[in-house]
């Protein structure tokens, strides 16, 4: 009875809001500020493309608050497309059919990952989360108490890692990685240091505490990079011994100067970031809400524009800002879906 229910609240929500089309003429997107900025490339992409549709709006709010948002409803009152830097969960996606939002499309675009590296004339080199914890978090763990980071080499951090200062060239606040910087290294190394407990014992506030685990330290050892990579690979080519940060395509196509560090012992490459072996990585995504197709002008454009390999391949604007793209068949089996309205 509850699903008849659902699906007729649907289909009167979906005649009503096609009868006020003319009401809004663009396409309105929200969600997740690590898929944000790629967004806002395709967004801008599009719009030069097709300069008969108006440009895309889009909106950060984070994950969880863009999914709030896209499930809220069907009509010109809600945004047609939500950005994730994870898959819907079953309680969202259950709040959606609720709301009316019966049929949700998701679209996988790649993924977020990064790779660490040095200068092509050093050895190899193997690092772990914890590693990189320890050499650039502002406060770390010494002798049960939470202090300020003491070290000055990477071989005091591991007798492994090169005897030289500790110099690694980051994502800054403002670019794309920064998340997947912060979420699979800082917090995970922060974790296996066993850090949260003496961090907890002193921050009751748990955001406070989780904050305290992602906080890089500022004393030169950790610089920001929010230029593009070519930056971080000057700042390598000038200082030996320093370690730095760049999408897996901008490595690939630089392999001679640079020599990539394996992560807890997985040497990443599009296969171990696609297939999860690599740690520093996870898929991302947006959803888009069907009964809107047909009734916003561009959102079906824009969403197919978006998952074309321009857009999302090996060799596109977004690869080159940071998205490690998707194995050929993966995106090509998105394309597929979208256009055989695959719904959850």
């Amino acid at each position: 009875m509850n699903i008849v229910k659902l699906s007729a609240a649907a289909l009167v929500a979906s005649v009503a809001f096609a009868g006020a089309a003319a009401a809004r003429d663009q396409v309105q997107i929200a969600g997740s500020s690590t898929v944000l900025p790629y967004a806002k490339i395709v967004a801008e992409t599009f719009s030069e493309t097709f300069p008969d549709f108006k440009a895309p709006v889009v909106e950060s709010g984070g994950t969880g608050g863009g999914l709030k948002s896209f499930c809220s409803g069907v009509g010109e009152g809600t945004i047609d497309i939500a950005n994730a830097s994870r898959a819907i969960k079953a309680d969202e996606l259950a709040a959606c059919k609720a709301a009316g939002v019966a049929d949700v499309q998701e679209v996988k675009i790649g993924y977020d990952g990064i790779v660490f590296a040095t200068d092509a004339s050093n050895g190899d080199m193997k690092i772990e989360p914890k590693d990189l914890y320890t050499a650039l978090a502002a406060e770390v763990v010494v002798d049960g108490k939470l202090v300020a980071n003491p070290y000055k080499n990477w071989s005091e951090i591991n007798p492994t890692l090169p005897n030289g200062p500790i110099a690694a060239y980051i994502p800054g606040s403002k670019h794309g990685t920064r998340e997947v910087f912060e979420e699979k290294i800082m917090a995970e190394g922060c974790k296996e240091a066993g850090a949260p407990e003496v961090i907890k014992a002193a921050i009751t506030d748990a955001k406070q505490a989780a904050a305290k685990c992602v906080a890089v330290r500022k004393d030169g050892a950790a610089v920001d990079i929010d230029g593009d990579y070519t930056e971080t690979l000057a700042r390598i080519a000038a200082n030996k011994t320093g370690l730095g940060v760049f999408g897996l395509a901008f490595y690939e196509n630089n392999k001679d100067k640079l020599k990539v560090a394996t992560v807890s012992e997985v040497v990443p490459t599009t296969e171990t970031i696609a297939n999860g072996e690599y740690p520093v990585s996870r898929p991302l995504f947006f959803y888009v809400k069907k009964a809107h197709l047909g009734v916003i002008p561009g959102l079906k454009e824009y969403v197919e524009f978006f998952l074309s390999d321009d857009m999302v391949g090996p060799d596109s604007p977004l690869a080159e800002y940071g998205l490690v793209a998707a194995p050929e068949d993966q995106r090509e089996a998105a394309r597929a879906a979208f256009e055989a309205g695959t719904t959850m």
